[in-house]
């Protein structure tokens, strides 16, 4: 099988699919990888680290490759340069991309979709949602610091002492706990709210303190996500936070919900509650934000609190995303080959979960519902 890495054209994207020591390690099992100049680049991989490797430099990538590898989905002009009856193993968001669909499935790629493997114990070491969360998660802490007109650690000098900051992450996801982490590392006081009480534990391992919704019952939510609440539990909610986002110095919001825009956590009434110059950091903007006023990717300013609608947080960290990325993309393609050559059962759940379409049909059922 020969995989293309192909430059990334999405504006901003600096990842790169597979860097060299994927590409070393998969040679060595029967892959052969072809390159765009240039392609890892933006994440500090020159061209001669990936023909170091075993790649051979291409300019016509997408016609000569059996498979072609991206982080970002292709563009209109990308799918039809893809080879018929070829592959492509990228982050689709089929789901809110339906006429991708279509068009890959028209050109019988078998397209495999990184957002779509089943968030399971098995299928973790290839989970890209969770990695570059898990790097996002990080960045949202120094982005937030470096914004905030104060330090995080208490310190005490000649002149006084300076007391902690205090941080509110809301989302106890990937991103969330990796952001409670990181802030408590620089030496913040860190709480942290959650729909989903068994998060709790998690939380406090890390140094947080968890605010809690009690008196209400709290709906589950499927592969990590949490579920849409009640109306009443979000009256709580509201209530509950809005004591800890008014004594906030940094507040960082992760709630997604799958398949939906994302929940309004930070209304406008609590951004006035903050002192000025505080600084909410919404990891959400791309899905609609869970901060009221939040633009994606802009850094506004609403009654002197900072609102940072970050977009496309891991190319912000490019060599450490594309290196996670990468390490995925390798667990899946041994996953699902044998001897450098596809080996496709779709009754196994990661394989069921992620092959979207293949042979000219739509064959994931979620996305056949969501493409009618």
């Amino acid at each position: 099988m020969k995989i293309g890495i192909v430059r990334e054209t999405a504006p901003g994207e600096r990842r790169v699919a597979v860097i060299p020591e994927t590409v070393k390690k998969l040679t060595a099992k029967k892959f052969e990888f072809l390159f765009e100049p240039g392609a890892g680049m933006g994440s500090s991989f020159p061209d001669d680290e990936y023909t170091a490797a075993g790649a051979k430099i291409s300019m016509d990538v997408w016609s000569e490759a059996d498979t072609i590898a991206k982080v970002q989905k292709p563009a209109p002009e990308e799918v039809a340069k893809l080879r018929e009856g070829g592959a492509l193993v990228s982050t689709l968001y089929p789901l809110f991309n339906p006429d991708l669909v279509k068009a890959l499935a028209a050109r019988k790629v078998m397209a495999i979709s990184l957002d779509m493997i089943p968030r399971t114990t098995l299928a973790q070491s290839m989970d890209v949602l969770s990695s570059q969360a898990n790097l996002a998660g990080y960045y949202a802490v120094v982005y937030g610091a470096s914004r905030l007109p104060k330090i995080f650690p208490m310190l005490m000098t000649a002149a006084g002492t300076i007391t902690p900051a205090k941080v509110l992450v809301m989302g106890a996801g990937v991103a969330g706990l990796q952001a409670i982490g990181t802030a408590k590392r620089l030496g913040a006081v860190v709480e942290a709210t959650d729909v989903r009480p068994e998060t709790k534990e998690q939380v406090e391992s890390l140094g947080g303190r968890f605010l809690q919704v009690t008196g209400v019952e709290v709906k589950t939510g499927q592969g990590g996500y949490a579920a849409e609440q009640s109306e009443e539990y979000k009256k709580k909610q509201a209530e509950m936070i809005a004591g800890a986002i008014s004594k906030a110095d940094v507040v960082i919001t992760t709630a997604l919900i799958p398949g939906r825009r994302a929940p309004i956590l930070v209304t406008d009434a609590h951004l006035k509650s903050m002192r000025p110059g505080s600084v909410v950091v919404d990891l959400a903007a791309e899905q609609g934000g869970n901060v009221e006023g939040c633009v994606a990717g802009q850094d506004a300013e609403k009654h002197g609190v900072k609102i940072c609608g970050l977009v496309n947080v891991p190319s912000a960290v490019a060599a450490h995303a594309s290196m996670c990325f990468s390490r995925n993309i390798e667990k899946l393609l041994v996953h699902v080959t044998k001897d450098g050559a596809w080996n496709i059962n779709l009754d196994e759940e990661i394989t069921k979960g992620c092959v979207i379409a293949r042979e000219g049909e739509i064959v994931q059922a979620k996305v056949k519902e969501a493409v009618k």
